[in-house]
């Protein structure tokens, strides 16, 4: 990883869309998720974890930095996101580890119970739940969100967590590791991303009391709140002039790249946290959080 942080690439980016989720082939300029980067130090040897979202963008990053630390991971993705999926298993393969993948939809249920239960008989345990997987998209007024996105946006970015988080620690020993992902927007909510941002902010609270419920398991719920990171959510969900300009309202005047949110998880899910709980990590590019 660059220790220049000048070596990223700052706004204006090239205007650009895509459709819903997005792709990583089609980002430009082309996000660095660690591949060439991130060395690992054995801090998740034979740990067995669970990244939803992890096809693409952080998941990606975490999944890469994962695996060269040690640790089996199953994958859950939308089945349109195949191809980022399969790439992000090659480079898992590449680093000696097991790599899972499962599509399906997270606003089911009953697919986060599979998600876990695979995960469990594949790797005979369960360590690291990260619940990484969002929807957003951009409205500039209130009329225009239909109860129907409001509702998608509170079955994929909530409602999966708590689904997945039960199942996941029926399954978890004394040194399991959650890790949500939040945002800047739990704090500091665009108001073009009223929805998201909401979701986020509930997934903090979330994080903060189920720390202080499970803490006598010897579990630990953590929580990242990425500020603007560069992924295929961003072209595929905002206006084409956002997208130009996205990061540069940060001090460090441009978005993060995945690679940079990798070792804040990594941190979490390791022993080095072994008494940090109901915590969030803010990597934000410099902009405040709490």
């Amino acid at each position: 990883m660059p220790n220049d942080t000048t070596n990223y690439p700052t706004p204006p980016l090239a205007k650009q869309q895509q459709p819903v989720p997005g792709h990583t082939r089609a980002l430009n300029p082309k996000p660095d998720h660690g591949e060439e980067s991130y060395r690992g130090s054995g801090r998740l040897q034979d740990k067995a974890a669970i990244i939803t979202g992890g096809d693409s963008g952080i998941g990606r990053a975490v999944a890469i930095a994962f695996a060269r630390e040690g640790a089996d991971i199953l994958i859950s993705y939308l089945p349109e996101e195949q191809e980022d999926a399969e790439e992000t298993a090659r480079w898992v393969e590449k680093a000696g580890r097991r790599a899972v993948l499962l599509p399906g939809d997270i606003a089911s249920e009953e697919h986060c119970e599979s998600i876990v239960t695979r995960a469990a008989e594949t790797f005979g345990k369960l360590d690291i739940l990260v619940n990484n997987a969002a929807m957003q998209r951009s409205y500039e007024d209130i009329g225009d969100i239909s109860s129907e996105e409001w509702e998608r946006t509170f079955q994929v970015n909530v409602h999966a967590m708590f689904y997945l988080t039960r199942a996941a620690l029926r399954m978890m020993q004394s040194g399991g590791a959650i890790i949500n992902t939040t945002s800047i927007n739990a704090d500091d909510p665009s108001p073009a991303l009223l929805a998201y941002a909401t979701t986020k902010g509930a997934i903090a609270n979330f994080t903060a009391g189920l720390a202080q419920l499970v803490a006598k398991k010897g579990i630990r719920v953590n929580a990242v709140a990425p500020g603007p990171i560069w992924t295929p959510l961003i072209p595929s969900t905002m206006p084409a002039e956002k997208v130009e300009s996205f990061g540069g309202n940060t001090p460090m005047g441009r978005p993060g790249q995945p690679a940079e949110l990798a070792p804040a998880y990594v941190m979490l899910a390791s022993d080095e946290a072994s008494y940090t709980t109901g915590a969030i990590i803010p990597v934000t590019g410099g902009r405040p959080f709490l």
